[in-house]
């Protein structure tokens, strides 16, 4: 187990966990550079045979996605309890998949408006964290009274 400092419990995830966790939930952050600014975009996504893939309709993720840089993917979570938290992260060059190549299941647009566009993202690299949340006191220092 990996820690990051005094009484933590942080621990690095192997792969099959990252997909486990990637799997539990349908909701990251899609991160990319346009026009040689970072931009940061809410995704639902839907995992499977090793990729991720997400809709998009025109704009700046497709046009990211067509100029073929980098992009990363974060998703994150909580168990039941509310004590643990897992946090993945998927580094890798997205590409369009072809109407030829659409795959049987695709995530659903939440959003209204044409989004038209499937985006695979391959993994380059796949990394993950869980932790256990620590109570507040752990990382809020208690405030001392003021005196009036």
């Amino acid at each position: 187990m990996d820690t990051s400092g005094a009484g933590s419990e942080t621990k690095d995830l192997p792969v099959h966990e990252c997909w486990r966790h990637l799997r539990s939930s349908s909701v990251g952050r899609l991160a990319l550079i346009s026009h040689n600014k970072p931009e940061i975009f809410p995704v639902n996504y839907l995992p499977g045979d090793g990729t991720v893939i997400f809709r998009t309709g025109p704009g700046t993720k497709l046009d990211a996605v067509l100029e073929g840089g980098t992009v990363a993917l974060e998703a994150d979570g909580l168990n039941s309890y509310g004590t643990i938290a897992w946090s993945v992260v998927i580094k890798g060059v997205p590409e369009e998949i072809p109407p030829g190549e659409i795959p049987l299941e695709v995530p659903s647009p939440w959003e209204a408006g044409a989004k038209d566009h499937l985006v695979r993202i391959t993994p380059t690299e796949l990394s993950g964290r869980r932790f256990v949340i620590a109570p507040p006191a752990h990382w809020w220092p208690p405030q001392e009274a003021s005196v009036d």
